[in-house]
């Protein structure tokens, strides 16, 4: 009886492997249409106002490149660690950790003024989500824990401490009652970039970052050690390169990243810290380091892709009436075709004939050759 089964394809094509996110984008397109159509919506509606309509609108250009810098910053650096085979799941608590960082050094400043402000938050913020992903990289050194269920865990660790501090230390007493610090100073907030617009200073360094990135990936010993590492464990050892020593590498480097991000969006967009503040940055940056191939370049582009989601989707529930879920439901299915047109890409479906069992049958035991003084 023959049965479906994958066959490793012995080349796959390098221009099918760069052409995968386009494909995977497009099904997403055509099937979100099909899917909300026959649940009642506008489908083909939701995907012009979620893909398209912001592509010709100046104002939601500058909310696509708001939404694009953190998920980007966080993207490239969970791209380090998943080059080497370190997991990072638990960018969006390292946000979050990021964004308190900054938050705590804005209200101990509260006060005060000067330029050296800012930097010093931002500084804050990279170590706080640095700190946060310490925890998971000791766990799997030291203990060998998983860092994909420890950092994961942790992201909860961090919203509810989040929410502590909403509503007690932090809480402003001039705030009416409501969950939230007090509203950061100019010395706190970010500039713009371009005057009169919302592009602040952290787009042009997510911008910077990626090439950053790209250099420390192509140009350095320890880009070279990250790939050795996520391509060949025992050649790594072979060659001298501590697995360790990687792993570390990779998730303070990416919550660095998560956290730079963080204290980028504190200082920016919302102006000071609220419970809302986490807004799944830190899970669509997965989405968002595959699509981009995990190349920092690639990342950038696929940051754009899906800032669509966010600024179209919000536009969309209040044009057409699509729930807020629908966002949710279009990334998913963007991950969902990626790794499926992926695995054909890699592999080839093909039809053979199911093994035959074998079994085993016991030889029979030989006799014990008697001599004749044993039978005598």
């Amino acid at each position: 009886m023959s049965t479906l089964r994958f066959e490793s394809r012995r080349e796959p094509s390098r221009l099918m492997l760069w052409l995968t996110p386009v494909l995977a984008v497009a099904l997403t397109l055509i099937v979100g249409a099909v899917v909300f159509t026959a649940l009642g919506y506008d489908g083909f509606g939701a995907v012009r106002e979620i893909f398209v309509s912001p592509l010709f609108d100046s104002y939601r250009w500058q909310d696509l490149l708001v939404k694009a810098a953190p998920l980007a910053l966080i993207a490239v650096g969970l791209s380090i660690g998943f080059r080497a085979n370190v997991w990072n799941i638990g960018a969006e608590g390292q946000y979050v950790l990021g964004g308190l960082g900054g938050t705590g050094l804005a209200l101990l400043t509260l006060d005060a003024e000067g330029v050296w402000i800012l930097p010093a938050m931002i500084v804050c913020g990279i170590l706080g989500g640095m700190v946060w992903a310490a925890v998971p990289a000791l766990l799997r050194t030291r203990l060998g824990v998983s860092e994909i269920l420890s950092s994961l865990m942790l992201n909860y660790v961090a919203i509810q401490l989040l929410y502590y501090l909403m509503r007690g230390p932090w809480k402003d007493p001039m705030g009416f009652n409501f969950p939230q610090t007090a509203m950061f100073s100019a010395s706190q907030t970010l500039p713009t970039a371009v005057p009169g617009t919302l592009i602040h200073i952290g787009i042009p360094i997510a911008l910077a970052l990626a090439f950053v990135a790209w250099g420390l990936l192509a140009r350095t010993l320890a880009g070279f050690q990250v790939r050795v590492v996520g391509l060949s464990p025992q050649a790594a050892r072979f060659a001298g390169f501590r697995e360790g020593r990687v792993v570390w590498m990779a998730l303070l480097f990416g919550g660095g990243m998560a956290g730079l991000a963080g204290v980028l969006e504190a200082a920016g967009p919302f102006g000071q810290m609220v419970p809302a503040f986490p807004t799944g940055y830190g899970y669509t940056a997965i989405i968002v380091a595959f699509l981009g191939r995990l190349h920092p370049l690639g990342i950038v582009a696929a940051a754009l892709v899906l800032a669509l989601t966010y600024v179209g989707g919000e536009s969309a529930q209040t044009s057409i009436g699509l729930p807020a879920a629908a966002i949710g439901v279009f990334q998913a299915m963007m991950l969902f075709f990626l790794l499926g047109v992926d695995i054909l890409v890699r592999y080839r479906l093909t039809r053979g004939a199911r093994p035959v069992a074998q079994v085993a049958v016991p030889l029979p035991t030989p006799e014990p050759i008697r001599t004749r003084e044993a039978a005598l």
